[in-house]
């Protein structure tokens, strides 16, 4: 990766530097450039450039959640432009800008956060560690979801003692198996009543907040690999027995979510659609049709009636050509953007109603104790109270009996702005059902929503060794239609 070859270059520098003077790294300190920087500068940054990367980049042709996962499953669609996600294609710079920002933005600055806060270090803090090691395991869960086999054990060690400048690839067993490890780690490192820490904009310092988050992302990946590791359901047993251990999210007051009143910058979906003005998506007819059909009061939460649709809400689907698309302009719904798109709007990485539909799927396959129906009611309550509404009479009912189809398409309208979170819930259980294709779209990727993402071009090009050998884990080709590991 390009900032593992950085550090090669500033290496062999070094050497070379040193052969001329044993003094060299006193001679040439600089007092005002310290070597260690205080974990409460890197926290923001590390913070905001994950999120925004996972929430939708502001700069066209990066935004993998916004542009391209939020059309895939169902929830946007072009009106314009089309060759940009929503017919299934995906520029090089979406591959390349996602790869770079989650290795070398996130996950080295949460690597330092570690190394400057472990009890090696000249400040040890246990709970800057511990948010460190959460947030690598978080970042590394999505990457690991987005692309299947990628670097993970020797991903940040071009600094190590003994440096790996070409990392390894592994498989997305052993990525899962070791974020899941990191997660359980960042849990027994965190502290309410230990030391106090700066910096932290998601959640104010508040430490039991992060480890609400943490806890809830290991059920949640130990939910999506129980089918296909047996100790999974003990895992997931164990920590729900003991919350005071292992505490999760119990309200909706516990969201894990960036609002961005707190950071120097906007929501990432503000500066595109007000700041810059784009009016290049609306909502897709299969999100539309499905709030409709079951009269969902949320359809008026993530959506607004088109400029001339005299306040009927109406979509159109994905794949169809520019010059069919832009028929719908001002006539297909449109993002609500008092909702989503304020200055301060948040961006949500995990929420109550989504660790409820874990559990009621939990449940349903006999992975965990409890009603799944209950469970399952729990989760469809927190999604409409998540926005201050309240469950129509009558809404429950009309669904039936708790179902595998039930919970996970109740938990897609749940996950409306995480695309990527609600396109790795259809790839691993098929659900929910995609409606039929317009006879007029024309989708690429041999029509095949995609299933993966292909590696970056960088990454041939500076790590070639390993990206072919990548292919080998993964058991397929690097495109869009080889199946990741957790499929169903």
């Amino acid at each position: 990766m390009k900032i593992l070859i950085k550090t090669w270059v500033l290496a062999g520098l070094l050497t070379v530097a040193g052969a001329c003077t044993d003094d060299f790294e006193e001679l040439n300190s600089n007092p005002n450039q310290p070597t260690e920087v205080d974990p409460q500068y890197l926290l923001p940054y590390a913070i905001q450039t994950s999120v925004d990367n996972y929430w939708g980049s502001k700069t066209r042709n990066e935004r993998l959640n916004f542009d391209h996962a939020m059309s895939w499953i169902g929830y946007l669609t072009r009106n314009i432009y089309e060759n940009e996600g929503d017919n299934y294609n995906v520029q090089p710079s979406v591959n390349i800008t996602n790869w770079e920002v989650f290795y070398t933005d996130a996950l080295i600055n949460y690597g330092k956060i570690v190394s400057f806060s472990d009890a090696d270090s000249e400040t040890p803090n246990a709970n800057y560690e511990g948010i460190g090691i959460g947030m690598q395991a978080w970042t590394f869960s999505i990457l690991t979801d987005v692309w299947g086999a990628i670097p993970y054990s020797d991903a940040l060690a071009g600094t190590a003692e003994e440096p790996v400048f070409s990392p390894s690839y592994d498989s997305q067993e052993a990525v899962y198996a070791g974020v899941i490890e990191q997660l359980r780690v960042a849990n027994e490192k965190l502290n309410p009543d230990g030391p106090a820490i700066a910096g932290d904009i998601m959640f104010g310092g508040d430490i039991m907040m992060w480890k609400k988050l943490f806890n809830s992302t290991r059920l949640r990946l130990l939910n999506r690999q129980a089918h296909l590791v047996g100790t999974s359901s003990a895992e997931m047993q164990t920590m729900l027995a003991d919350p005071t251990t292992y505490p999760v999210m119990e309200s909706n007051d516990d969201i894990a979510q960036l609002v961005y009143g707190a950071v120097p910058t906007n929501n990432p979906w503000h500066d595109i659609l007000v700041d810059q003005g784009r009016t290049d998506w609306n909502i897709n007819s299969m999100l539309v049709e499905k709030l409709q059909s079951l009269n969902d009061p949320r359809l008026a939460v993530y959506a607004t009636p088109g400029s001339q649709a005299e306040g009927v809400f109406s979509g159109h689907p994905s794949g169809l050509p520019a010059a069919i698309a832009t028929n719908f302009l001002g006539f297909s719904a449109t993002i609500n953007q008092d909702v989503f798109a304020q200055a301060n709007s948040p961006a949500v990485l995990m929420s109550y109603a989504e660790l409820q539909f874990i559990m009621a799927e939990a449940a349903l396959e006999g992975d965990i104790a409890g009603d799944s129906q209950a469970y399952f009611e729990a989760g469809i309550m927190a999604a409409f109270d998540q926005y201050g509404l309240m469950v129509p009479d009558g809404y429950i009912a009309q669904l039936g009996a708790v179902s595998k189809e039930n919970i996970m398409t109740q938990k897609w309208l749940a996950l409306f702005g995480q695309g990527i979170e609600a396109w790795t819930e259809y790839r691993r259980t098929g659900f929910p059902m995609m409606p039929t294709a317009d006879p007029q779209a024309q989708f690429e990727n041999d029509g095949v929503l995609p299933t993966r993402m292909q590696y970056p071009n960088t990454e041939y090009s500076l790590n070639g060794a390993n990206v072919e050998s990548a292919l080998g884990i993964l058991g397929g080709s690097d495109n869009m239609k080889t199946q990741l590991w957790w499929v169903e």
